[in-house]
């Protein structure tokens, strides 16, 4: 409902415009908030987009059997059968066509075939993030580029203090990187009970650090250049870069040029590596669009009318086109990956002979204790230093819920550098026994890191009262019949608010979604909406929102809110009069209040009740004071009304009837 001025909205303006999160204004239906804590584990990642927590999944997952493959490959090279182990690795492989052909042992397929289909799905996840996701605020990735940078530099500093020259030096590569799958992997075992903001945290920075090993890869421990290889190579990238510009959303042209490009870095003497991360950045990720969207659904709703093979390809081809090539990408690969690449990577490299007193010189060694230094106290260190260090220097902060107790505690966990710091050992060193030396360091800091993590997460929830790391999952500024636009009777049992953007196309088939709800629930419902304009994507959302507000003062809230969704592509200034005009309201009055500070506030009042509320994007729905998470479809959140029917207390408060 449109509502005069009170001492809440007073309050609410008052922190959002300094930017502070909105204070709750006291609870509603608390007991079916109560009860539905045993339920909190079912919404973990429910504030993160569908491909991120397929990602963060994939990985969680796939740290058991990279777990798995290590104990197998250490048990096997220490067994009575370690000769054959080490022939396994050493057999050669050959693929030819015709004259042409490639022949390498089957350890040198694994570190540099396979492994560059790893790299290559980091880099669709990174360009995926940057385009779609939790880093198109490019403010968000200051912080964790600053700590991983500092993740890098400072254990590389800590390893060359102890191996100052000679080819051990060569080996400060070994504890730059750090393990994603097995970092949390861990992170669910000894961190928070709840920590998705923290998994979010640690994600991006573990992406930068992947980026920066890579390159250290790819440009310090490379053999002989072939210039013509390379040039090969960089036409390959062209190429990829070419079919991203021009939207080819067919897979295969991609693929083909990945290969060419993975065949041309082996012949260069670069690690291939390189090539797989920067493809996966040049892959481009797209939203869907509207129009691919809704193209698709005329195509499958023409084959369910005429079952004919040529349809359904159609069909077919229009659902695949509304989805990117990124993702398409990612979804095959990601969990071959995580469940075959990296723990036959393990497999292949943690095996190391620990009999003949090897390991009491490698507890000698200063090469394992170097590399040890490195990962367990040099990543904390440098981790937690440059995090913090920036969030003090103002470039950034760090994501909401997430201490600084917490962030002490990923970056011990980061000192799991296992999958690169194996890759690098193979790299680094020709002496076999420095590699075995630098192998038990890595596997030696992998149980250091995981105990120091779990003892400084357990003192920051102690000392620092940090328990969990996610962002707030119920609604902080509860439904005001004065002051929010409400659909429905304002004394109706079960409520749903939306967050929404006039210019998010989600947002208007979600406004469809809505009027299903109303139809199926009746006077049992009100259906409540808030702004949540995003600008950076959306640059006609705030103005939209503010034609609302606008029409809402002169009792049209509602019909402009409708209308609006039927014109997204149409939301200038210009527009916006015509459709006043349309409505019949008072033009001149219209233009007036589309510049009224009043309503900008409004709308800041909005966001900054969104943000305190966990919302991130559009739509973001909650249910009675409950943030939904997962689909947002009419049938999802039937179930989900009906679930809390009969728990939820209405309010009793009377209103008038919505504008």
């Amino acid at each position: 409902m449109d509502g005069g001025a009170t001492h809440a909205r007073a309050r609410m303006d008052r922190g959002a415009a300094h930017g502070a999160v909105v204070p709750s204004l006291g609870g509603v239906n608390r007991g079916w908030r109560d009860r539905s804590r045993p339920r909190a584990r079912t919404v973990l990642h429910g504030q993160l987009s569908e491909p991120l927590r397929r990602f963060l999944g994939t990985e969680s997952a796939g740290a058991a059997l990279l777990l798995t493959a290590t104990v197998v490959a250490v048990v096997w090279a220490n067994s009575p059968w370690s000769a054959a182990y080490v022939a396994l690795w050493e057999t050669p492989v050959s693929l030819s066509a015709g004259d042409a052909g490639m022949t390498m042992d089957l350890g040198h397929w694994v570190n540099d075939a396979l492994m560059t289909i790893f790299f290559f799905v980091i880099g669709l996840e990174v360009r995926r993030e940057l385009s779609l996701g939790e880093l198109t605020d490019r403010r968000r990735i200051v912080v964790p580029l600053v700590a991983g940078a500092a993740g890098l530099v400072v254990p590389a500093l800590l390893y060359l203090a102890v191996n100052p020259s000679g080819e051990a030096a060569r080996g400060w590569g070994v504890v730059i990187g750090s393990d994603t799958a097995f970092l949390l992997g861990a992170l669910a075992v000894v961190g928070p009970r709840l920590s998705t903001q923290l998994r979010l945290f640690l994600l991006t920075m573990t992406v930068i650090d992947d980026i920066l090993a890579v390159s250290v890869i790819g440009l310090v421990y490379s053999d002989d250049l072939d210039l013509g290889a390379i040039g090969l190579a960089l036409l390959c990238l062209v190429a990829l870069a070419a079919l991203a510009r021009r939207g080819v959303w067919q897979t295969s042209p991609y693929v083909v040029l990945v290969v060419l490009l993975w065949l041309a870095t082996v012949r260069s003497g670069l690690h291939p590596s390189i090539a797989g991360m920067v493809a996966g950045l040049l892959v481009p990720a797209t939203a869907p669009r509207r129009d691919v969207v809704e193209g698709a659904a005329t195509l499958v709703r023409a084959f369910r009318q005429s079952p004919m093979p040529s349809v359904g390809r159609t069909a077919q081809r229009g659902i695949v086109r509304a989805i990117s090539v990124n993702e398409r990408l990612q979804s095959v690969l990601h969990p071959w990956a995580s469940y075959v690449v990296v723990p036959v990577f393990a497999l292949a490299n943690a095996g190391v002979d620990l009999r003949g007193g090897m390991l009491g010189d490698a507890l000698r060694s200063p090469v394992t204790w170097g590399v040890v230094l490195g990962l367990v106290v040099g990543k904390t260190v440098g981790i937690t230093a440059g995090a913090l260090g920036a969030v003090r220097l103002g470039l950034g902060r760090l994501p909401q819920g997430v201490g600084h107790g917490q962030v002490a505690g990923g970056a011990a966990l980061s000192g799991i550098g296992f999958t690169v710091s194996l890759l690098i050992t193979a790299l680094a060193f020709d002496d076999e026994r420095l590699r075995d030396e630098a192998t038990v360091g890595v596997l030696l800091a992998a149980v250091l890191a995981t105990g120091l993590g779990w003892l400084v997460f357990r003192l920051a929830a102690v000392l620092l009262g940090e328990r969990t790391a996610e962002l707030p999952r119920h609604l902080v500024a509860p439904v005001d019949p004065e002051r929010d636009h409400i659909r429905g009777p304002g004394t109706a049992p079960l409520t749903l608010v939306e967050y929404l953007d006039f210019e998010c196309p989600f947002c208007a088939r979600a406004t469809g979604v809505g009027r299903e709800l109303r139809e199926h629930f009746g006077d049992r419902l009100r259906y409540v909406v808030r702004h949540l304009p995003l600008p950076d994507v959306h640059p006609n959302a705030e103005r939209a929102a503010m034609a609302a507000e606008a029409a809402g003062r002169q009792g049209q809230f509602w019909a402009m809110h409708d209308l609006l969704f039927t014109r997204q592509d149409r939301l200038h200034p210009e527009a916006l009069v015509e459709y006043a005009a349309e409505l019949g309201l008072q033009v001149d009055r219209f233009v007036e209040d589309l510049s009224d500070g009043g309503l900008a506030a409004r709308i800041r009042e909005d966001v900054a009740g969104a943000e305190a509320s966990g919302a991130r994007s559009t739509p973001t729905f909650f249910v009675v004071d409950r943030r939904h998470s997962g689909p947002y479809d009419a049938a999802t959140l039937i179930r989900e009304l009906e679930q809390v029917a009969g728990t939820v207390q209405a309010d009793p408060a009377p209103v008038a009837e919505p504008r």
